[in-house]
């Protein structure tokens, strides 16, 4: 049976995890040991020598890198297809899989260190969740054009929509979500009706119940949160520099893995 290392929050996870139920392909989760602490684990880390979820061992092959993983499961289990077979849908599916990982996925991070991790307070905060909100906006636009008139991204549930509905629900959670009413709103409804998709985001709620006490723990150096590429762009330009400097100077920031 395949074993998925996963967080129940890493939007990462999350599209990895759709993909295998909608396949029907059996598989268990686990969990590295002190995720978000920067303890090392030995075992998770011989599948992901960068540190980070998700990763994917089927028998003694180990898959890191959730496109990689995605792209994995496409191949080793076919039917049926996440992603449509004309090459310009193809690409598109791509693309929106791409942007939605490296350009959206911090607006929610970057809102989870404020509202969880306690990043910043006042009027910090207060700007830094304003631009978050306004970025998700513009990309709820974009993401509508992409989505025009049909129910499904590609024409019908796959690839892009599982990479997708991830970062809505977690907006959403953060009280930055599309409006219900909208073409993307209408659109996140039908996603959530799949019992794939309703099965996992079903799990990040309840692992969400679990944050009550993390700020805490960053403040008292438990936690060493992954400030990588995007992530650290994003803080920096959303008027969090000073988040930066005082996570590194109290020994809360941690950057990816020498990879070995």
């Amino acid at each position: 049976m395949l074993t998925l290392y996963e967080h129940p929050l890493s939007p990462y996870a999350q599209k990895c995890k759709i993909a295998l139920l909608e396949k029907g392909v059996p598989f268990q989760l686990k969990m590295p040991t002190a995720i978000g602490t920067g303890q090392v684990d030995a075992e998770f880390l011989k599948a992901s020598p960068r540190g980070e979820v998700p990763a994917l061992v089927d028998g003694d092959f180990a898959v890191f890198d959730s496109t990689v993983i995605l792209e994995y499961i496409e191949d080793a289990y076919p039917t049926p297809a996440m992603l449509p077979r004309d090459a310009k849908l193809r690409a598109k599916a791509r693309m929106i899989e791409d942007v939605m990982d490296t350009l959206y996925e911090p607006i929610n991070w970057g809102l989870g260190e404020i509202r969880w991790f306690k990043r910043a307070e006042g009027e910090q905060a207060r700007v830094i969740e304003t631009r978050a909100a306004a970025q998700a906006r513009d990309f709820f636009l974009w993401l509508e054009r992409q989505l025009g008139d049909q129910e499904w991204f590609c024409g019908a549930f796959g690839w892009a929509d599982l990479s997708v509905i991830p970062y809505i629900n977690g907006s959403t959670g953060l009280g930055v979500g599309p409006s219900a009413v909208s073409k993307l709103g209408a659109w996140q409804a039908r996603a959530n009706a799949q019992a794939s998709v309703s099965q996992v985001a079903q799990q990040a709620v309840e692992s969400i119940k679990g944050m009550a006490m993390v700020g805490e723990a960053v403040k008292q150096r438990l936690f060493k949160r992954e400030y990588r590429d995007h992530r650290l762009e994003w803080m920096i330009r959303s008027g969090g520099l000073d988040v930066v400097l005082d996570g590194l100077k109290a020994d809360t920031i941690r950057f990816s893995n020498e990879f070995r």
